[in-house]
């Protein structure tokens, strides 16, 4: 299979459904005020990674380790849900650390870019699209990540404080959401 433009943007729409930066961008404002800064290229850079890595190798990957797609959905679900609690309670449960570059990996790179849900969907995309189109739908979801990712304090300044809150207590119900639908998706298939 080749270049089909098509294919090109119904992929980068669905990789852009499901990454869901906009969405984020409440979270993303949130720990960057408790890590003092987010290493913007760094994040994109591993969340690409990841995303191309998985496009690649994701099932064997997943396969040498003893799992499936769904145990990893399931783990990255759990994430998501303690997110969205942190969101919406606001009680703290990622810790900023001294070290920007370890939040920078672990939440934003992964879960929130290069989650279980965008991993997952890039397995089922590959299934049906041709490698080259995902790949290049995969560079296209960077692009706007990053600029999401350097725009924080210009959007963080134009939604103001209490605007702020207000759509951050909303996304985190949304969050709540997205992980209990994608727990109840993958679960079921676990127990046996």
């Amino acid at each position: 299979m080749s270049f089909n433009y098509d294919e090109l943007l119904t992929v980068t729409f669905t990789l852009f459904a499901v990454i869901d930066i906009l969405g984020s961008i409440p979270l993303l404002i949130s720990l960057k005020s408790k890590m003092g800064v987010i290493h913007e290229l760094r994040a994109t850079i591993i969340s690409g990674a990841l995303m191309i890595l998985f496009l690649l190798v994701g099932e064997k990957f997943l396969s040498i380790l003893g799992l499936d797609v769904r145990s990893f959905a399931v783990g990255g679900s759990i994430v998501i849900f303690i997110l969205g609690l942190e969101m919406v309670l606001g009680i703290e449960f990622f810790k900023g650390d001294e070290d920007a570059k370890s939040g920078t990996v672990v939440p934003i790179a992964f879960p929130l870019i290069a989650g279980s849900g965008t991993l997952t969907t890039i397995i089922s995309l590959k299934a049906n699209y041709s490698t080259v189109n995902v790949l290049l739908a995969i560079l296209l979801n960077l692009v706007l990540v990053y600029f999401v990712l350097r725009s924080l304090d210009r959007i963080a300044k134009f939604i103001g404080p209490n605007g702020l809150l207000a759509v951050r207590k909303f996304f985190g119900v949304i969050l709540l959401a997205i992980a209990v639908k994608i727990f109840a998706t993958n679960a079921a298939g676990l127990i046996k």
